[in-house]
């Protein structure tokens, strides 16, 4: 392959070596650093190619670019810039099967998941391009005969925006969309298991005529991470931080940004409620758990932490559940048509969903299906659906990130709300009904950012993302995304 580019082969399937870069992009320029870190594969542990590390150094040049590219960008006329994200979500569409491939190699999801995460990711550029022109101010009556009272919205500045593993390609677009739509320029530093994404956006960028320094990439190892995310959370050309990742890192960043008062979104970690209420219809509740449940093997910040099911269709429920797991999941590598599941993202994962397990089962849990390691070794894991679970298991009080269900039985409506409710996050719950009555007091009681009723999928570009309680900060998306990345300039003009 061509210098900074990283070409693999696999069996049946290969790396589109026009999109694999391996240098970070700093004010529209690829560059290499002395040490690099590696990608592997999740599925086989196999490198996909070493990636330059950076580290501060090449973190602050890249905060410097952006800076110097912001003036120019915020003052394009928004037209302009609605037409450059548009291009850049064209050429997405146009590279889409390259880009779901590296999904798939560095994330291991199967490749029909990354193609809908690709869709998925351009919709926010188109989104956000039709969003960068609609930023109203407002003329606002004033009390005194000889004066205007206007507001006007203008970009931030430079955005730092850090982002996870779980999908590589969309929390990006869904940050980067909506600051570049605003006028803001950004530093993206990408999750240090999938930073090939991060750049292939970075080389359609450029190729869509994004101007240099506007979308800059800082990938690092995760020796590097906390030193490069301190510049980027520190540095005062730096005016916004947008996080999606645990709480707790979350946390850290925040207290970094409290020294300079910076404008910060979170999404944090998630505990998803999911309640089954005796009124469900119990085919469609068993279809949206599954959807919920396993969708890139559990590892979704919205996917369903603990199912809560009335007594009522309690084992109805859970017969159907476990009979859908065994019927419709496919453990396999993410290349292979027929699999649903790919593997976990690292062992530390699977290491936690063996200890959830363990945890559960020591108090009493029972194992309807799977419960263990995949044959297929690595980090593969079988579906598992756990019952007899009480709210004292680890399973319940923590987020699992793998592809573990465990199913509560309740007996009354406030018993399941006050159980959904003990959580300290509340990003995302579901609930099945067919109770008109109900669904509005549940949906208003469940305190969670996003509700499905009677749904197990419910992101979607138009609709506001984002959580409460320690879930995090902002919303992501939708005609609110955009305000994220605006200040408000109040403009008084006197002596008229």
């Amino acid at each position: 392959p061509p210098p900074g580019r990283a070409a693999v082969r696999r069996g049946s399937w290969a790396l589109p070596a026009a999109l694999v870069r391996r240098g970070g992009l700093v004010g529209g320029r690829w560059v290499e650093t002395a040490a690099a870190f590696p990608v592997q594969d999740p599925a086989s542990g196999e490198e996909l190619g070493r990636v330059a590390d950076c580290g501060p150094a090449e973190a602050r040049e890249a905060v410097r670019a952006a800076h110097e590219a912001s003036a120019a960008w915020g003052r394009l006329p928004a037209k302009e810039r609605s037409l450059r994200l548009r291009r850049w979500y064209e050429l997405m569409l146009e590279n889409k099967e390259e880009l779901a491939r590296i999904i798939t190699a560095e994330n291991g999801k199967p490749l029909k998941e990354a193609q809908g995460e690709i869709l998925y990711s351009a919709s926010f550029l188109e989104w956000f391009a039709e969003e960068a022109r609609r930023v109203y101010g407002d003329v606002i009556p004033a009390s005194a005969k000889d004066r205007r009272i206007l507001a006007l919205k203008q970009p931030v500045g430079v955005a730092a925006i850090i982002t996870p593993w779980n999908f590589p390609s969309a929390m990006i677009t869904r940050k980067v969309g909506a600051a570049l739509a605003a006028g803001c320029t950004v530093v993206v530093k990408p999750a240090e298991d999938t930073p090939l994404s991060a750049l292939a956006l970075g080389e359609l960028a450029n190729q869509a005529g994004i101007p240099a320094g506007v979308y800059n990439v800082v990938p690092c190892s995760r020796q590097q991470t906390p030193a490069v995310g301190e510049v980027l959370c520190t540095d005062p050309l730096v005016a916004k931080i947008s996080f999606t990742g645990s709480t707790a890192t979350g946390k850290i960043l925040l207290k970094h940004a409290a020294g300079t008062v910076k404008r910060v979104s979170m999404e944090l970690g998630g505990h998803a409620p999911f309640i089954v209420f005796d009124s469900a219809n119990v085919d469609r509740a068993v279809a949206g758990a599954l959807a919920s449940k396993y969708r890139n093997s559990g590892q979704t910040c919205v996917c369903t932490n603990r199912f809560l099911v009335q007594k009522g269709i309690h084992d109805e429920f859970v017969e159907k559940f476990a009979k859908a797991i065994e019927r419709e999941l496919h453990v396999g590598s993410g290349f292979d048509a027929k699999t649903t599941q790919g593997p976990l993202i690292n062992e530390k994962a699977v290491e936690k969903v063996e200890r959830h397990i363990n945890d559960a089962v020591s108090q009493g849990a029972s194992i309807v299906t799977g419960g263990k390691r995949h044959s297929l070794g690595k980090n593969f894991f079988e579906p598992t659906l756990l019952s007899n679970v009480s709210t004292k298991m680890l399973c319940t009080q923590e987020e699992t990130f793998g592809p573990l269900a465990p199913v509560i039985k309740f007996d009354t409506e406030a018993e399941a709300i006050a159980i959904a409710n003990a959580a300290n996050v509340g990003l995302a719950g579901y609930f099945y009904s067919q109770d008109p009555a109900q669904i509005w007091r549940v949906a208003e009681q469940l305190e969670v950012g996003m509700v499905g009723v009677n749904e197990g999928i419910i992101s979607s570009v138009e609709s506001p993302f984002g959580g409460v309680k320690q879930s995090g900060l902002g919303r992501e998306g939708s005609k609110y995304g955009i305000d994220e990345y605006l200040e408000i300039k109040y403009v008084c003009f006197g002596g008229l």
